[in-house]
């Protein structure tokens, strides 16, 4: 989901998890205003009998969704009926960015909800693609590939559902995710969010994924609505270009990219976001086909689609013609994020569907039956009687228990490509042991994008957690001397060297990258540890797998950490042989650029082949 840019300090204020008593006022004044309902025992007549109550001005309003930064008022949502607001990437609350800022903004905004005529239930919508990741505090799991690599459909549920429990301890109830693209080409900037090249890998943690969020039952205490995304193809792209075009024939869709779609269906996902690629040039937000006779008619699925950050703006330069293409196509509520003063706001997109229903242009059936799908899921969720916030779980974000499933998580995650002269497992008895690189202690790189903010960034963006340098000095012996430096200054004298280097943080677009080798500077600094002539671990931190070169031979050990978030203690776990790693790669590690040139990826001699992957004796 692409966001704008906003200027934001990595590290601003002290994370608590108490509740404050504006917060507790405005939670009781929620549930005071919202409407008594029995629990809908039956959805879909609850959605057509509430469905027949409204007023076309009120159904396009659930159609709308608007972004907490683009809002000029909050009044806003009551005026114009909203069913929905998200915060994008960067997209914070004005006070701050704590638990306790978020529940308070959350909050308020259903508020204003409940004060409209039928009092119908906002939901709120975030990206919490690896946890509860914008929300300082909070813990942050491996990002997909990593859980890929886990390869443990129960642990990626397990994943879920503590990133679930986070966000509504926050008030928020609806995540962008789970990301079930299959990435093919490396180059994409969002290959990290992928748990895989293969729908092999991808189908059933794509399916344990929504279980997590959603539960038994998606009106559990403890449950949030899934999005699938991006429906269809994302990881196609040629070149591996961001938002670009997927060349390839029905048949490639149809066993590549749709299968996942359909073990999210079967596992109950209660929405979709369409992606902002093309398939042979024609944008998905556009693609009847694929939106309604595939996806709605082919695979049954009963949810509602959404659209990407302003995705339908790219269709045409014709903006109520966007409009016009993409409900009709089968879009059922649109992310119009940008604020007033900007072309294609939420307004604009209002004003434009209304004139297009009044015009004929739009069937009324398809605006209801549009508002019929988001009103059953919002009936499904039990949000016309649900509490707002359970004290319990705002007590529970970042706590112990929590970091202790991501943490197995990271453990699981990690695959050992290389382990010659038993370099690995380090032994706790050791006596003096350097530790080298970028990554080594640096919250921000372990983390990588879609951390606090957008992009993601380097440094202590997020308190609580382990960074790998000290998850390393809590584990060795109190005898060990741990020695640190960037450079690699202080490799001389020492009887081993762990090198932590990889990428900077990155999102989409931006981490796009035609040539994805280890750097220069990072190589450098292998070969410089190994000329100490000891034993040389490298642990590298990305997004994706990066093509070696030298790297290989420069060092006796090599772990792929992938993105481990915010609990480095399971790499020290793995290290020290406190686990023994069991990760496999979910993709093709290629050998050289030219792998990964064009659309058609070719992985005939890999460096490493999905599925490879060491343990200790």
């Amino acid at each position: 989901m692409l966001r704008k840019s906003v200027d934001h300090p990595a590290f601003r204020r002290q994370h608590t998890i108490n509740i404050t008593r504006t917060s507790l006022l405005i939670a009781t004044a929620l549930l005071c205003a919202a409407t008594v309902r029995l629990h809908a025992a039956n959805p879909d007549k609850e959605a057509e009998q509430l469905l027949s109550q409204m007023t076309l001005d009120e159904k396009i309003g659930q159609m709308t969704q608007a972004d907490m930064l683009a809002l000029k008022d909050k009044g806003d949502v009551q005026k114009y009926y909203l069913g929905s607001v998200l915060s994008g990437g960067s997209s914070d609350p004005a006070a701050g960015n704590s638990v306790q800022d978020w529940l308070s903004a959350v909050t308020e905004f259903r508020a204003e909800a409940l004060k409209t005529r039928l009092k119908i239930p906002l939901i709120y919508g975030i990206d919490a693609v690896h946890g509860h990741n914008n929300i300082e505090g909070a813990v942050i799991f491996p990002h997909n590939i990593g859980m890929g690599a886990a390869h443990n459909p129960r642990l990626v549920e397990r994943e879920e559902q503590v990133t679930a429990e986070e966000m509504l301890g926050t008030g928020v109830q609806w995540a962008f995710a789970p990301c079930i693209t299959v990435p093919q080409n490396e180059c994409w900037g969002r290959t990290y969010e992928g748990y895989g090249d293969s729908p092999d890998v991808v189908n059933p943690l794509a399916a344990a994924a929504v279980r997590g969020f959603q539960g038994r039952n998606l009106s559990g205490a403890t449950a949030v609505l899934a999005c699938a995304k991006h429906y269809i193809g994302d990881g196609g792209t040629d070149g591996g270009k961001d938002q670009g075009n997927d060349l390839c024939d029905e048949a490639t869709i149809r066993k590549l990219y749709l299968p996942p779609y359909a073990a999210a269906v079967k596992a109950g996902a209660g929405s979709i976001m369409v992606s902002y690629s093309s398939w042979n040039g024609t944008k998905m937000h556009a693609n009847k086909y694929l939106m309604t006779d595939v996806l709605k008619g082919e695979l049954g699925f009963k949810g509602f689609l959404v659209s990407d950050w302003a995705a339908i703006d790219q269709i045409s330069k014709d903006y109520k013609k966007d409009v016009e293409i993409s409900v009709n196509g089968g879009l059922d509520m649109a992310m119009v994020p940008y604020a007033p003063g900007h072309s294609n706001n939420y307004v604009e997109f209002i004003t434009d569907l209304k004139e297009l229903v009044n015009e004929g242009r739009v069937p009324q059936s398809r605006i209801d039956d549009a508002v019929l799908r988001i009103l059953r899921v919002k009936f499904q969720m039990g949000l016309f009687d649900k509490p707002t916030v359970d004290p319990k779980l705002t007590a529970e974000i970042g706590s112990p228990a929590h970091r202790q499933v991501a943490r197995e998580c990271v453990e699981q995650s990690l695959v050992l490509l290389k382990n010659e002269n038993h370099a690995l497992p380090l032994s706790k008895k050791i006596k003096r042991l350097a530790v080298v690189g970028k990554g080594a202690d640096d919250m921000g790189i372990q983390c990588g994008g879609w951390t606090i903010s957008w992009q993601g960034t380097n440094g202590n963006v997020t308190p609580g957690g382990t960074t790998i340098l000290s998850a390393i000095r809590a584990t060795a012996d109190k005898g060990t001397e741990v020695m640190f430096s960037r450079d690699g200054a202080d490799v001389k004298g020492a009887d081993e060297v762990v090198v932590v280097v990889g990428e900077k943080p990155y999102a989409e677009g931006v981490g796009d990258n035609r040539d994805p080798h280890v750097s220069e500077e990072d190589a450098a600094l292998i070969a410089k540890a190994k000329a100490a002539g000891v034993p040389v671990v490298t642990v590298i931190l990305s997004g994706r797998p990066l093509i070696l070169g030298s790297t290989l031979n420069s060092t006796d050990a090599l772990i792929a950490a992938w993105l481990p978030g915010t609990e480095g203690q399971g790499v020290a776990d793995v290290l020290f042989g406190d686990y023994k790693p069991t990760g496999k790669l979910s993709r093709n590690w290629p050998r050289d650029v030219s792998q990964l040139s064009g659309y058609s990826v070719n992985m005939e001699n890999p460096q490493f082949a999905r599925g490879f992957g060491l343990t200790y004796k």
